[in-house]
């Protein structure tokens, strides 16, 4: 299992994603550009020392991305996707994408996306944290697919 996120903007956001799948054993994936320079000491004094515990992959853009992760089904988490997330079969070799905190993803990398999905929210709140996401997403896709840690 692999999260992606896509131009993220804010370091600590990145941080504690790293550390997350640090601890639960999924590969990190960030797309550039970022908005923050990668070596931002506000990444590792969120992560600590859990960033060495973590693959990270860095792409170019979408495209070297895309190809990076072949033929893996890319699994976008969007406000806007119909099913939730809960009611969608995850795979275990998924790469679950989230988009930038401004302004989630443009409709091309939406549309170069397999699957969309959601998490079920108060219908007058706007979203959840990028870092929460990924949170609620790698568990769930996690547990369906028995591919927690023990």
């Amino acid at each position: 299992m692999r999260v992606a996120l896509y131009e993220p903007e804010i370091a600590v956001n990145v941080g504690a994603v790293l550390r997350l799948c640090a601890c639960l054993g999924a590969a990190v994936d960030l797309v550039e550009p970022m908005g923050f320079e990668w070596d931002d000491r506000r990444v590792r004094r969120v992560a600590m020392d859990y960033i060495d515990h973590v693959k990270v992959a860095r792409h170019a853009g979408f495209d070297a991305f895309r190809a990076a992760v072949g033929p893996r089904r890319l699994v976008l988490l969007s406000t806007g996707a119909a099913r939730a997330l809960y009611d969608f079969s995850f795979a275990v070799d998924d790469v679950l994408l989230f988009g930038k905190e401004s302004a989630g993803v443009p409709p091309a990398v939406a549309d170069a996306s397999d699957a969309r999905v959601r998490i079920p929210m108060r219908p007058q709140l706007r979203s959840l944290n990028v870092a929460t996401s990924a949170t609620l997403a790698l568990g769930e896709a996690l547990r369906q697919t028995a591919a927690a840690p023990e």
